[in-house]
């Protein structure tokens, strides 16, 4: 039986060509429509984004980091619910992402971690 295709579309951002394909094929496998980017600037570059839906960002990218990211959109006005995959954050990591109203989700990716924090972000109230 096919999962049903969840509205909401996921924006993957994540500079390995395997993570990325991997994180998307086990997303679509749960039924997530998915837009993959190889880097923060191809999503920055968008020039719209949908209201609703999640950004799934990995901290360390080439240029503009996975944080710096979500603040550019922030400053765009975009509101999405945005997760940071990273191993190991620090605090300064944590605090960066707490104001940035961004939950954490630390690799490696245990069976189902992400797909729970994508539907927490999903059914919260907008920040």
């Amino acid at each position: 039986m096919e999962p049903a295709v969840r509205p909401a579309p996921l924006f993957l951002v994540d500079d390995d060509p395997a993570v990325r394909t991997a994180l998307k094929f086990a997303l679509e496998i749960d039924g997530y429509q998915v837009e993959t980017f190889p880097d923060a600037e191809s999503l920055a570059a968008c020039p719209r984004l949908p209201a609703d839906g999640c950004l799934v960002v990995d901290l360390q990218l080439p240029g503009m980091d996975g944080l710096e990211l979500v603040e550019v959109l922030r400053r765009r006005a975009v509101r999405l619910p945005a997760l940071l995959i990273t191993t190991h954050p620090t605090a300064q990591v944590r605090s960066r992402a707490r104001a940035a109203g961004v939950d954490i989700v630390e690799k490696p990716l245990l069976a189902g971690a992400l797909g729970e924090a994508i539907s927490r972000a999903l059914t919260a109230p907008p920040a």
